[in-house]
């Protein structure tokens, strides 16, 4: 009975390895489940730290609380992990597109630590995106492990940062949007199912630990006509907002490099901005999920002046969080401030049109988390279902659609990319699969190289030439300096047409006096995608290849695309 146990299990794993579909539905499990536990462990953590630091918000100096959990982070991520500060989001999409997914194992962890530091001491982040990072390196790793290979490894950091998300909102069809969305960019069979489920795993181990709870319940809202024309209006101020806050934050972080001071220290000096902050304005603090609560329940009882601070004082302790080295995510601010932007708004609209029946103002402070989301992160889908699972709003979903979709394409209009993205994007790192971008970042220069081209010297006589012309397969001709072989120029085909029919020119004429010195030459290093838009500009069909000098051989885009296409063959296959 032993040795038929060991003998069925690796005929059970050979079947999984030969079929992508069942190795990844069944790996993805795992990676959802550790993600989920993960998550559970940084949300249970967050709450007893909140919980221990609360009585000491009374006293004067516990404006340095934020300062001291800060500057922890700093120091555990960048002096002793050295890891680098950031808000971890970006880093995946960044290991997605550059390197296969491929991610380092402390990252597994190193955010969740860092992240409860900042937030739990009341430094205005979220945990989201730490966690995000932390799932999508369990993947990672787990894939690493199996030995799988780069399209297998994204799939699971896929299935890692939807797990996360998933099991930290109890939310698996908004884990599953987001991860596709916004870290892999592809909507595919192949990627759908196992993060579908990864995502399913990621949620049932977070309602077994901590039960199956809506994380922001509310009252049924009913939206009339007025209401729901009314949410364009709320949809501008969300867009607004979601600048203001983008903005922010890099302003927040040209600003802090600036400073003359080591990483830690500059955490520390924004971590206390952020206690002096919410020294009068409490509600800045923390991930702000409580303040959430009592507005979508109607109960915030602060006037509309103190509402629309709100807004701008958790804008300003977000960006000294983050901007100036703290840890954590952007989308727990963006609730908290989507919130107060609802709440603002369906205020101003009670006191500018008062004999209007309104619906609850705790439905425009939901409509202002979708808002603020989906205009921050460029994600439209990720904001509507985020928003419907975590507060159950399934009849606002017209509304949520309405909202997220105007905010995602004002805020476009201005940022072309998302908040996320947007380094990613002008730094042409942010090479999404299947695209030109990234296809052709799997080619290089040499690869392509066409080095069967014949060297000529510019004091060889045309007589000389046409004999070494009749032995060439091509039309091209690179010149050499004679010695140093140092690449003088080209000659084309064409070039030399008016000359072929006058043998009186043969013994006259030097390959010096026809060749091309003007001509556009690649470096072996250049971008591919390049390269090619320099060809199409100039109409050009090759182009030499020189290094230091000295001519390596031709590049054409007859090379070029032929192994574009099986390239992208090979990133197709079993789709």
């Amino acid at each position: 009975m032993k040795r038929q146990r060991i003998w069925r299990f690796p005929a059970a794993w050979s079947l999984f390895r030969r079929d992508d579909r069942l190795l990844l539905i069944l790996i993805g499990v795992i990676v959802g489940v550790c993600s989920g536990l993960a998550a559970v462990v940084l949300n249970r953590s967050l709450v007893a730290m909140l919980e221990w630091f609360h009585g000491y918000r009374l006293y004067w100096w516990s404006f340095l609380l934020p300062g001291a959990g800060a500057a922890l982070s700093s120091l555990f991520l960048n002096n002793l992990l050295r890891e680098g500060a950031g808000h971890g989001v970006p880093e995946v999409i960044y290991s997605v597109s550059r390197y296969g997914g491929l991610m380092r194992m402390r990252s597994s962890f190193s955010r969740l630590i860092s992240s409860c530091l900042t937030i739990g001491t009341g430094g205005s982040a979220g945990p989201e995106a730490p966690v995000v990072m932390s799932g999508a390196a369990i993947g990672s790793n787990i894939a690493k492990f199996f030995s799988l290979n780069d399209r297998q490894r994204v799939t699971l950091v896929g299935c890692g940062a939807a797990g996360a998300i998933s099991s930290i909102f109890n939310a698996p069809i908004a884990g599953l949007v987001f991860s596709i969305e916004v870290i892999l960019g592809e909507w595919t069979a192949l990627n759908i199912i196992p993060i579908a489920i990864a995502s399913v795993a990621g949620t049932e181990v977070s309602r077994l630990l901590q039960g199956n709870r809506i994380p922001f319940a509310h009252r049924e809202f009913h939206i009339q006509l007025p209401d729901t024309l009314a949410t364009v209006g709320l949809a501008v101020l969300c867009a607004a907002a979601s600048l203001l806050l983008t903005w922010s934050l890099r302003r927040m972080g040209r600003i802090s490099r600036k400073v003359p001071a080591p990483q830690w220290v500059r955490a520390a000096i924004g971590g206390c901005a952020v206690g002096l902050i919410g020294g009068y304005i409490p509600v800045v603090l923390g991930e702000g999920y409580h303040s959430i609560q009592a507005m979508i329940d109607g109960a915030f009882q602060q006037g509309l002046l103190l509402v629309a601070a709100a807004v701008f004082a958790k804008t300003l302790a977000t960006a000294f969080t983050l901007g100036w080295g703290g840890s954590g995510g952007i989308f727990a601010p963006c609730l908290v401030i989507g919130s107060f932007v609802g709440l603002t708004y369906h205020r101003l609209l009670e006191a500018v049109w008062p004999a209007m029946n309104w619906v609850n103002e705790g439905c425009f402070a939901l409509l202002g988390m979708a808002g603020l989301i989906s205009g921050m992160l460029q994600a439209p889908l990720t904001g509507i279902f985020l928003i419907v699972e975590i507060t159950g709003g399934y009849e606002v979903v017209l509304s949520l659609i309405i909202v997220s979709a105007v905010s995602t394409t004002l805020c476009h209009y201005v940022e072309s990319a998302s908040f996320y993205m947007k380094d990613l994007v002008d730094s042409g790192h942010l090479l999404r699969p299947r695209t030109d971008a990234r296809v052709l970042s799997d080619l290089s220069v040499r690869e392509l190289l066409e080095t069967d081209c014949i060297c000529v010297h510019p004091n060889m006589l045309l007589r000389d030439f046409i004999d070494v012309l009749q032995q060439a397969r091509r039309n091209y001709f690179p010149v050499e300096e004679e010695g140093s072989n140092k690449f003088l120029g080209i000659i084309h085909l064409d070039d030399i047409r008016p000359y072929l029919f006058n043998p009186g020119m043969y013994d006259v004429v030097l390959v010096g006096q026809i060749m091309d010195t003007e001509v556009e030459t690649v470096d072996p290093q250049e971008d591919l995608q390049e390269i090619l838009s320099r060809m199409d500009a100039m109409r050009l069909f090759s182009m030499p290849v020189v290094s230091h000098g000295v001519f390596l051989g031709m590049i054409s885009k007859a090379t070029l695309l032929d192994r574009y296409r099986k390239e992208l063959m090979v990133q197709t296959q079993h789709l």
